[in-house]
């Protein structure tokens, strides 16, 4: 899943290729992912990008006042293409969800030329489906980004720990909750918890004061570092610019950059986190809850 760092990268990225350019058609190809009606999206013909932003993970593309905005869940991206077919998608036909053609700045004043059709495709891989887009006049309208907490690369450290204080859940769902916390996902946080050596089952408000500083530094160290790998790629490689970056996120059965231990993994019924055991628990191996259910 993209997050913060990806979703900044993206942002930075379109308002490169993007801004000044002229839309001039949109295509929907999974009408799920359409979650708004009003302003329709023919609106957006004729109008030019003005700019792209990011709020938690949500992805915001500027067109004259106008918000285009995407969330790309698990497994969906974003792919620039220089070129698009002007045939319209058949619905339901492989992984595109959504398409945005995009013409030069003076494609409204040039006289006869060409039929622009660069732009960007929306995809999304696997079996469920839920990217989502939304027009919007405001990007307070899109629940999910009325719902945000604070961003976590905005937070200062005093809102941080008292965000944490009133959080009686287990610190990886702390920081992965968007309404306490908005931009981290799984995979950072697990990256933050290890570079700050706690358990990701420790409970926030339980925490000591050194300890809520040294997650709130880690979290600002890793997320930066993320950051600054991130912008300046293209779209088509941050995907494997993210996985060369990670310590223990995704590493299972790989040894510790930190301390050559084992890194291990806790699975759950849709995702897993991974965590050094030396770093991060004392060297206790935590419980893996799908394999503590088929012991019993």
């Amino acid at each position: 899943m993209p997050e913060l760092p990806e979703v900044e990268a993206l942002a930075a990225f379109l308002r490169e290729q993007a801004s000044g350019r002229i839309v001039v058609r949109s295509d929907v190809a999974a009408i799920s992912a359409l979650k708004t009606f009003d302003p329709p999206l023919s609106a957006l013909n004729g109008l030019t990008v003005t700019g792209a932003s990011r709020y938690g993970k949500f992805l915001s593309l500027e067109v004259d006042g106008l918000h285009l905005v995407t969330h790309l869940s698990r497994g969906g991206w974003l792919q620039w293409r220089e070129t698009l077919p002007v045939a319209l998608p058949k619905p339901g036909r492989g992984p595109l969800a959504f398409r945005l053609h995009l013409a030069p700045p003076d494609y409204l004043t040039n006289d006869g030329p060409e039929a622009p059709n660069g732009g960007f495709d929306l995809t999304e891989a696997g079996t469920q489906k839920r990217l989502a887009v939304y027009l919007v006049r405001d990007p307070l309208d899109v629940p999910g980004i009325a719902r945000l907490g604070p961003d976590a690369l905005l937070v200062s450290l005093e809102q941080f720990s008292a965000i944490l204080a009133e959080q009686r859940a287990q610190i990886k769902g702390a920081l992965t909750s968007q309404s306490v916390l908005a931009g981290i996902g799984n995979a950072y946080s697990d990256e933050i918890l290890h570079a700050a050596k706690l358990s990701p089952f420790a409970i926030s408000a339980r925490l000591t004061e050194a300890q809520v500083s040294t997650l709130y530094e880690a979290m600002r160290v890793v997320l930066l570092a993320a950051v600054a790998r991130s912008v300046g790629q293209r779209a088509a490689t941050l995907k494997s610019e993210k996985r060369s970056g990670l310590s223990v996120h995704a590493r299972t059965g790989l040894p510790c950059p930190v301390c050559g231990d084992t890194v291990r993994e806790v699975s759950f019924a849709d995702k897993s986190l991974q965590y050094c055991p030396t770093c991060q628990t004392g060297g206790k191996n935590l419980a893996d809850r799908r394999l503590s259910r088929l012991v019993r």
